[in-house]
């Protein structure tokens, strides 16, 4: 399941199976996060920047942005250096930069602080490292 919050211009997309309860959302943004309410995410509460920060920082990819073609081609063409994809010894892929993951239906899921990518193949969260590596006697 998948569900998509829009206000304005602004598009937060929610995959409930992804999430890890963390509760980063309802902590950074009790106003607009609001787990026991219905709809739970409510953007009119908030300002837009601070929403996307929010969103920015979920652990596991479960809250997301979604953009328009035109903002994806200026992010695109704003990349001014190359990145480093970092093999990590008997576990993930892990970019320490900021990076977006465009997923298989579209849904660009925007990481600020970097991500773990799976590569043992076993991750609940695919594509994103759940740390299943560390069990399930993955090496590479």
């Amino acid at each position: 399941m998948k569900k998509e919050y829009k206000q304005d211009d602004l598009v937060v997309v929610w995959q409930p199976h992804l999430c890890i309860h963390s509760a980063v959302c309802f902590r950074s943004l009790p106003a607009v996060f609001k787990p026991r309410d219905r709809p739970w995410i409510q953007l009119a509460n908030g300002n837009v920047q601070a929403i996307k920060d929010t969103v920015n920082a979920c652990p596991s990819g479960a809250l997301s942005l979604k953009h328009t073609i035109v903002e994806e081609i200026k992010a695109e063409e704003a990349v001014t250096s190359w990145h480093k994809v970092h093999v990590l010894k008997n576990g993930p892929l892990r970019i320490k930069e900021a990076c977006q993951i465009i997923l298989a239906d579209g849904t660009v899921v925007e990481k600020p602080f970097g991500v773990s990518l799976c590569r043992c193949g076993a991750s609940a969260d695919k594509p994103f490292c759940d740390g299943t590596h560390k069990v399930n006697g993955f090496t590479g």
